[in-house]
Parts: C-alpha cells; sequence; structure tokens
C-alpha cells in the first residue's frame, strides 16, 4: 500500500544517515477506503493525489513545530512516499481525516518509492503559510488564503537515489 509520510529536510537527512524513517508510530496519509467513499468519483491517481495533499499540509505543520522549537528549517514541504503491507496500516477512525493512516513500525529506506519536496521557486509562499499558520488557525479567512497558497505549488518527484544530493 502506498503512503505519504509528511516530512522536513533535517528529517530526511536523518533518513539517509539512519537508513529508516521513524521512531513508529508514524502518521502518513493515504487511499483508505473512507477516502474513497468520500471522493465517489476520482479514480486511484486522484485519490493518490489527495493523499499526498493532505501529507503536504502535515509537512507545514512539522515545518512551523520545527521553528517554535528552534531548528533552522528550510521553507520545503518533504513528502515521502513509501510502499508498505497493507496489514501494516491503520486508518484513522477520524472522519475528517479519511485519507490518515498510521504506521506501527519504522520504514526502511529500502520500502521508500519516492521523495516529493517544494521547489525552491515555491519558498516564499511557503514561508508566508508558515507566518499566517497561526492566524488560519484562528480562523482568519486572509491567512487561511495565504497558508492554501502553498499548496498552488506542486511538490517535485525524487527518486530514492537523489536523497543525499536533497539533503546535501
Amino acid at each position: 500500500m502506498r503512503v505519504y509520510l509528511p516530512c522536513t529536510l533535517p528529517a530526511l537527512a536523518r533518513v539517509a544517515a539512519v537508513g529508516e524513517l521513524g521512531p513508529a508510530p508514524l502518521t502518513g496519509y493515504a487511499v483508505t477506503p473512507a477516502l474513497i467513499e468520500w471522493y465517489a468519483s476520482g479514480d486511484t491517481e486522484e485519490l493518490e493525489y489527495v493523499a499526498l495533499t493532505e501529507a503536504a499540509r502535515s509537512s507545514l505543520r512539522m515545518l512551523a513545530a520545527d521553528r517554535t522549537d528552534g531548528v533552522e528549517v528550510a521553507a520545503r514541504r518533504v513528502v515521502v512516499a513509501v510502499d508498505v503491507p497493507e496489514g501494516d496500516v491503520s486508518a484513522s477512525a477520524d472522519l475528517e481525516e479519511r485519507a490518515r493512516v498510521r504506521l506501527a513500525a519504522a520504514v526502511p529506506l529500502g520500502l521508500i518509492a519516492a521523495v516529493h519536496v517544494d521547489d525552491l521557486s515555491a519558498v516564499k509562499d511557503v514561508e508566508a503559510a508558515l507566518a499566517a499558520l497561526p492566524a488560519a488557525d484562528r480562523g482568519d479567512d486572509d491567512a487561511r488564503f495565504t497558508v492554501d497558497g502553498a499548496e498552488a505549488h506542486e511538490l517535485l518527484w525524487y527518486a530514492t537515489q537523489e536523497i543525499p544530493d536533497l539533503v546535501g
């Protein structure tokens, strides 16, 4: 099963150094039965894009949390696509999070299928989204618009052998 795991560039560097994405449990996003039922008209590719987008939103929150903790992190969303056995994935019971899943174990580097990362041209909008996130969470419509602006940027696809170049 393809699962999209939110990440950051520093966390991706740790994956490259230690050979796995963890520690467990890991929250990810996938094409779940609840997502299929809710998004009745979409094909598998569209549903995977929904899961990828949810993971990118979660990556933005990870960036904000890192910065709050004083970690210097580039304003680039990162999503790691992994292929894991379906039995290793448990779906969320939260109806608002139809694509959210949980992995009970760390994911070895060998199960990573690809990495998706913002292009450098997205940095300005991701920075603005990070600054607007607290106000957006308080319900400010203008701030939500700014946060949504980061989603206008498609994440670029990278093969696993390109990870050292991304984090180097």
